[in-house]
């Protein structure tokens, strides 16, 4: 049965969520105070990864407002609630929504960044970006894009969020308009799309604008770029990226960032949660090739001992044991490491302290 908002006029505001960890009681929470007549549309990007969802079923209970999913092409609709696809970046461009399955930003897909980018350079004044609960920082750069284009920010007050990263980040990092609690957020965002784009917002700022807009591009185009277009924009570091192993420039961004020239896409904490997998990988790679090594030794043992060669089983038994016990020692090293990141995540987090 057709919706009554199915007839609503396009969209001229735009409010831009974004979330993760915690999301869905937060989004009930948010979407619930919102008026069917909303004069704006509403845009969710919500860390779900790969799996299927029944996000919008989840939220369409909580709201007067119909939940869909977005539609490649569409031009999004007053009064309406759109979420990002399983797998898909969900961006805006000459008016109409984008579903890219480019290169993993934060290493998510779809995630926050490339939204509140494409909202900001696509809108600039038009668009409200809101961060709620979450693990680690997506979003923060959005709203430093939506920001520098004279839009709106709000971020959930960390202290009530489930998980205050997210928006702790977004404190420190973005230049923040309103710091609310749930309960609040949904009516502080009906009484700034009642405002007219202008009202208390400051010009948006060319210069701070660009970067926004050459990645905006990149993540468009499904990713990938040249290596002279990105050094235009950052500097070659002596890192690389977990996912494919290129090299990585550091884009001139407070918190520092890095994007490699597949499109994959880091803040310090991405890159760092990141490598603690690939060290973890390799650390349980070189566990794997020892154990089949032991396992091969020991079919020499036997093999030895049924041809009454007592002195060459004795030798493989000794490198068996050495074996076992670099198996040992790798095994400390995996627990050890997982020490000293739970302490550099609290010393670089202090929302988690």
């Amino acid at each position: 049965m057709p919706h009554p908002n199915d007839a609503a006029p396009l969209a001229r505001r735009f409010i831009v969520i974004g979330t993760s960890n915690g999301g869905l009681a937060a989004l009930r929470t948010v979407v619930a105070q919102l008026p069917a007549d909303l004069p704006a549309a509403v845009l969710v990007t919500m860390h779900i990864g790969k799996q299927h969802s029944v996000l919008p079923t989840l939220l369409e209970t909580h709201t007067p407002m119909p939940v869909t999913f977005a539609e490649d092409g569409k031009a999004p609709l007053e009064g309406h609630i759109y979420i990002a696809p399983p797998d898909l970046h969900l961006l805006l461009d000459s008016g109409a929504m984008r579903l890219v399955r480019g290169a993993k930003e934060n290493h998510s897909r779809p995630a926050i960044d490339p939204l509140f980018r494409s909202a900001a350079i696509t809108l600039r004044r038009a668009v409200i970006g809101v961060v709620l609960t979450g693990d680690l920082d997506d979003g923060t750069v959005g709203l430093q894009a939506i920001k520098a284009s004279g839009g709106v920010t709000v971020v959930q007050d960390p202290a009530e969020a489930e998980a205050p990263s997210m928006p702790a980040s977004a404190l420190r990092y973005a230049s923040v308009d309103h710091c609310l609690p749930l309960a609040e957020i949904g009516k502080c965002l009906v009484a700034l799309v009642g405002k007219p784009d202008e009202a208390d917002s400051p010009a948006p700022q060319p210069r701070r604008i660009e970067p926004f807009e050459t990645e905006h591009e990149i993540c468009l185009q499904g990713g990938s770029i040249s290596v002279k277009q990105l050094s235009r924009h950052g500097e070659i570091s002596n890192l690389t990226c977990p996912e494919c192993g290129g090299g990585l420039w550091e884009m001139g961004f407070a918190p520092p960032r890095f994007r490699c020239h597949t499109g994959h896409s880091y803040t310090v904490k991405t890159l760092a949660e990141q490598q603690d997998v690939v060290i973890e990988e390799a650390l349980w790679v070189a566990i794997r090739s020892l154990h089949e090594k032991k396992a091969l030794l020991d079919r020499q043992v036997a093999a030895a001992q049924l041809s009454d060669r007592p002195d060459v089983a004795a030798e493989y038994q000794l490198a068996g044991q050495q074996l076992d016990a670099h198996v040992e020692a790798l095994m400390r090293l995996i627990g050890s490491l997982d020490n000293e990141i739970d302490k550099y995540r609290r010393v670089s987090d202090p929302s988690e302290v």
